[in-house]
C-alpha cells in the first residue's frame, strides 16, 4: 500500500479510505484510527487556514513526540503548508530564533514547554497565532483551536517540488540551518523503505527517536507513508522499550547505538518478548562492535545501518543485515555503513580540487539524487556551498570507499585533527580506544600544540569500578595505532555531551582549550 502516494497530504488521505478503522497510531493508552486521524488533521488543517495560513507557509510545532504531532504534521499537508518542528531541547532564545527565521505564522506549544513560551512571546512576531495543548492563561488550547475547524477535507493540491518539512539542522556550527525537504525529497526513499525496510500496512513501527530528527520523523513518515501502524513512545525509557516490543508485537524500529547500549542495561533484558521484531536500524553515531554484538545477540532479529543527513532525507548508505557477519570473513563489514542507497550516487572526493579519491583513499563523502534537499531556508549562500551545479552534495563527511562499494566513514571534516601536517580522523582513535575493558564512551579533540599545531586529546568516560591511569589508555592506543593518532592526554568527563541525533558536540569540547586561538581545521 501507498506506491502511488506523491504528498505528505496523500498518506492520510489514502489510508482513511483504504484502511479507516485501522489504527495508525498509539500513544500509551491513547489510540487512533486512519479515519480518525484523517478526521483531526482536517479540523486542525481547517482551524490554522482560518488562521491566515496558506500555501507554503510555516507552522511551527515544539513539543515532545505524541499524536497531537501527526495531527498537525498532516494538517499542514492538506494545505500545502510546510511542517517546522522545533527541538525542544533548545533554550528559549534558540527557539524563538527558529520561529523568527522561519517566518512561522503559527506555533504551537506543547504543556512542558509553557515556561519557554512565556519567555519568547514578545519577541516573535510572526507567529501571530499561538496555540498551547493543555492550555495557558492568554493563549487557545489546542483542544479549542482544533475544534473549531470543520471536519471537510480543504482540498488543497500540492506540487512535487513544494517543500513537505523544514527540519533545523543540529547547528554543531553556528546557527541552525533550515533544511527544506520537498515531497520529491522523501517520496524518493519510499521504493526502498518498501523493498530494503520492508515496511507494510501490516508493520508495527517503533517511533522512539525525536520527531524533530529525521531519524524520527522521516523514519515515522516512511513507514506511515506505506501503511504502518505507529507506536510512539513520548520519553525515551529504555525499560518502557523493552517491554513495548513484546506487548505491541513491534516488527521495526530506528536506534541510536547510545539506546541500544541502555536497553543492554536493562535487568533482565534476555528474558524479555522479542518474537514480533523483523529489523532494527541504526546510525546516527558510531556503534562499537561491542555493543552491536550484543544486540545482535540479545535482539535476535535482523540489523541495518543506516548513514544520511537532514539534507540527504536521511538514509543514504545502508549496511545490509547479511553484512552484520559476527565472527566470520565479512566481520570487518561492521565498521562499514554499507553501500549508496538504490536512486542515489556516491563519490569520495578530494574536497579541495573536487576530483575524485583513489578507492581506499580518505575523501569527503559527496551524494546525489532525489533524496537532496531543495535547499537552506532563505540561506542562498549557504546552499551554493553545499549544493554543486550540478546537483552533488557535500556531506562533510570524512571515509573512503572499498573495491566493493562499501563506505567507512572516518569522521566530520571540521572534527579532523591536523598534527604535524598529519591528518588525524578521531573516529579512528575512539574505535581503537573503545577495545579498552575500562572505557565506557570516548571522544577525541584535537588541543593547541606548540610544537605541532595540534594534538589528539581522549576525553574518556570510565567504566565503574574497573581502575585505569592515563598511561595505560596511551599505552594501548600505541599498541594498535601510529604514533601521531595516539593521544597525547587523557581527560576524564562523567558524560559526554551530545546532540538529540546522537553525535557527539565535538565542538563545545573543543571551546575551552582553542578560546583565542584559531583552528586550521574549521
Amino acid at each position: 500500500m501507498g506506491n502511488n502516494i506523491s504528498n505528505i497530504a496523500g498518506i492520510v488521505r489514502t489510508h482513511a479510505a483504504n484502511q479507516p478503522n485501522n489504527i495508525a497510531l498509539i500513544q500509551g493508552d491513547r489510540t487512533q484510527t486512519w479515519g480518525q486521524l484523517y478526521e483531526r488533521s482536517c479540523m486542525v488543517a481547517n482551524a490554522l487556514k482560518t488562521a491566515g495560513v496558506g500555501p507554503q507557509d510555516r507552522v511551527a510545532f515544539l513539543d515532545k513526540n505524541g499524536i497531537d504531532h501527526f495531527e498537525v504534521f498532516y494538517a499542514c499537508g492538506l494545505l500545502n503548508a510546510v511542517s517546522v518542528d522545533i527541538n525542544w531541547r533548545l533554550a528559549a532564545p534558540e527557539v524563538a530564533y527558529i520561529v523568527n527565521d522561519s517566518q512561522a505564522k503559527v506555533l504551537i506549544v506543547g504543556p512542558d514547554f509553557v515556561p519557554i513560551l512565556d519567555a519568547i512571546a514578545g519577541d516573535i512576531p510572526n507567529a501571530k497565532t499561538i496555540v498551547v495543548i493543555g492550555g495557558h492563561s492568554k493563549f487557545p488550547s489546542y483542544d479549542e483551536f482544533s475544534s473549531s475547524g470543520a471536519k471537510t477535507d480543504p482540498g488543497t493540491q500540492s506540487a512535487p517540488e513544494d517543500v513537505a518539512f523544514q527540519l533545523y539542522s543540529s547547528g554543531t556550527t553556528g546557527r541552525p540551518k533550515g533544511v527544506m525537504l520537498t515531497n520529491n525529497n522523501f517520496f524518493a526513499l519510499i521504493p526502498f523503505a518498501a523493498e530494503i525496510w520492508k515496511f507494510t500496512d501490516r508493520t508495527v513501527n517503533l517511533v522512539a527517536m525525536p520527531l524533530f530528527h529525521i531519524g524520527g520523523g522521516g523514519w515515522a513518515t516512511a513507514g506511515m507513508a506505506l501503511g504502518a501502524k505507529s507506536v510512539i513512545i513520548r520519553d525515551v525509557n529504555p525499560a518502557e522499550i523493552v517491554t513495548l516490543i513484546g506487548k505491541h508485537r513491534i516488527t521495526h524500529g530506528f536506534l541510536v547505538p547510545v539506546l541500544l547500549q541502555f536497553m543492554l542495561m536493562v535487568p533482565d533484558v534476555d528474558k524479555a518478548d522479542y518474537t514480533s521484531l523483523e529489523l532494527i536500524a541504526y546510525g546516527a553515531s558510531p556503534i562499537s562492535e561491542e555493543v552491536l554484538s550484543a544486540s545482535i545477540n540479545t535482539f535476535k532479529t535482523n540489523f541495518m545501518q543506516v548513514y544520511g543527513l537532514t539534507e540527504t532525507t536521511g538514509a543514504t548508505t545502508i549496511l545490509m543485515p547479511e553484512d552484520h557477519d559476527l565472527t566470520g570473513p565479512k566481520r570487518k563489514l561492521l565498521r562499514s555503513c554499507g553501500k549508496i542507497v538504490p536512486g542515489m550516487q556516491l563519490r569520495v572526493v578530494n574536497s579541495e580540487t573536487g576530483n575524485d579519491v583513489p578507492t581506499g583513499d580518505v575523501g569527503e563523502i559527496w551524494v546525489k539524487g532525489g533524496q537532496i534537499m531543495k535547499g537552506y531556508w532563505n540561506m542562498p549562500e549557504e546552499t551554493a556551498k553545499s549544493i554543486t551545479s550540478d546537483g552533488w552534495f557535500k556531506t562533510g563527511d570524512a571515509a573512503y570507499q572499498d573495491e566493493d562499494g562499501y563506505v567507512y566513514i572516518f569522521d566530520r571534516v571540521k572534527d579532523m585533527v591536523v598534527s604535524g601536517g598529519e591528518n588525524v580522523y578521531p573516529a579512528e582513535v575512539e574505535n581503537a580506544l573503545m577495545g579498552h575493558p575500562a572505557i565506557a564512551d570516548v571522544a577525541v579533540i584535537g588541543v593547541p600544540d606548540e610544537k605541532w599545531g595540534e594534538v589528539p586529546m581522549a576525553i574518556v568516560v570510565r567504566k565503574p569500578d574497573v581502575p585505569v591511569t592515563e598511561d595505560d589508555i596511551i599505552s594501548f592506543a600505541k599498541e594498535r595505532l601510529a604514533g601521531f593518532k595516539c593521544p597525547k592526554s587523557v581527560t576524564w568527563i562523567d558524560a559526554l555531551p551530545r546532540n538529540p541525533s546522537g553525535k557527539i558536540l565535538k565542538k563545545d569540547l573543543r571551546a575551552p582549550y582553542w578560546e583565542g586561538r584559531t583552528r586550521k581545521v574549521n
